[in-house]
């Protein structure tokens, strides 16, 4: 699998626009997002896998709008469960690779010790239900397929609750969040770079022959726990600190993040009260281990847009 050609679905989301630049010394990369490629239409998807023949697809498209999902079933269902069906079904017909993002929210979140990708699934909301659809279509089509999930994902750019929580405490002097919800945050560039990982492993061990016999799902995510409450607390405290050290003046009109329980703060989905994901997996086929979360995230506080949109927000 030298210098193999890759296609990459979903190039301007938080995951794939990191991948976009982390995989591209791989070989030909060729990366497409909407509305060039549609999910939704079968032939769309597979005209671009058929045209570009990649020796690997990176599927990093998915609908991702939890609580709209409950009011769009039918289309976050073709995204999430039926297009990774048919992309594992054109990956098969070319003996390609096929690499895709799924999903803590697949389990019920009645545990209180990390989840194992052995552990039974339970989703509770539409996306969860359709992200397992997905992982299940690309079983069944069997192809040599990587399912990574992973949990809590937010980037430097787009919408996210990173990025959310800078707008709101430039607006408001009281943060109300969630403190009930347990899961792990994970920077879209540290998965990325594991992806690569993982994809260098398999291309140094001899390519889809070796991958045949560690084909299946991997947890993907940092190490260590925390809450939606105190994910936010340690957003604010790492870019007050980057912003202290440029010399510029906190920006932020929040003064206090108060911890709220989940009925407080009801939304259209459920989500899982526990949804920490067990990565050993990952580390015993591959040798691949994410940062804890809060390194990752005091890594992606350093970037320069960070600030730049805490200051730009803040006006």
């Amino acid at each position: 699998m030298s210098q193999p050609s890759l296609l990459l679905i979903g190039n301007i989301g938080q995951v794939g626009w990191e991948l976009r630049r982390t995989l591209a010394p791989l070989g030909r990369l060729i990366s497409v997002d909407f509305p060039e490629i549609d999910l939704t239409n079968p032939d769309s998807i597979r005209e671009w896998v058929r045209e570009s023949s990649p020796g690997v697809i990176i599927n990093a498209a998915a609908y991702t709008a939890v609580d709209k999902a409950e009011t769009e079933p039918d289309r976050c269902n073709l995204i999430n469960g039926t297009a990774p069906g048919i992309l594992a079904e054109e990956a098969k017909k070319l003996g390609s690779l096929l690499v895709h993002y799924s999903t803590d929210y697949v389990f019920d979140g009645r545990k209180t010790t990390p989840y194992t990708e052995n552990d039974p699934t339970g989703p509770l909301n539409v996306y969860g239900k359709s992200k397992l659809a997905g992982e299940q279509a690309i079983q069944a089509a069997g192809v040599p397929h990587l399912i990574f999930r992973t949990s809590w994902v937010y980037s430097t750019g787009g919408k996210n609750f990173l990025l959310t929580i800078l707008r709101l405490a430039s607006e408001r002097e009281e943060l109300r969040i969630v403190n009930d919800q347990i899961g792990c945050p994970n920077w879209s560039r540290c998965l990325a770079e594991a992806t690569l990982g993982v994809i260098n492993r398999i291309s140094a061990q001899g390519g889809v022959p070796f991958l045949n016999k560690l084909s299946g799902i991997y947890h993907m995510s940092g190490t260590g726990q925390t809450t939606w409450c105190e994910f936010a607390v340690m957003i604010l405290q790492n870019v007050t600190n980057q912003l202290e050290v440029s010399d510029t003046p906190s920006v932020f009109k929040a003064k206090r993040v108060i911890p709220i329980s989940t009925s407080e703060f009801p939304t259209r989905a459920k989500r899982p009260a526990y949804s920490v994901l067990d990565n050993r997996k990952l580390f015993e086929e591959f040798g691949i281990t994410l940062p804890m979360w809060s390194i990752q995230l005091s890594d992606a506080c350093e970037m320069p847009e960070l600030a730049r949109a805490a200051v730009y927000k803040s006006r």
